[in-house]
């Protein structure tokens, strides 16, 4: 299962604007490649958003801070870490 979520801020790649990204839900392997890469929490997410996502760490990078946070938000309600626990 995958959501697609509409970024508020499209960013550009290789002459291509991206409104939207799909974001596939993380499995047991996604989240021990995260944990073996190591880094901080933001690196971490980072790289998450890169796999469920398909794009590449580059353009994760130049995503809109509020539009990071939406998609890392997601995945966190897909893990079931919402700010209720």
């Amino acid at each position: 299962m995958s959501e697609l979520i509409t970024l508020n801020y499209p960013i550009e790649r290789n002459g291509e604007v991206i409104n939207e990204v799909t974001l596939r839900r993380p499995k047991a392997k996604d989240l021990k490649n995260m944990e073996k890469r190591g880094g901080g929490e933001i690196t971490q997410s980072i790289h998450m958003v890169a796999d469920l996502t398909s794009l590449d760490i580059a353009t994760v990078e130049e995503l809109d801070g509020e539009d990071f946070q939406l998609i890392s938000k997601k995945v966190e309600g897909f893990l079931g870490l919402t700010g209720d626990q």
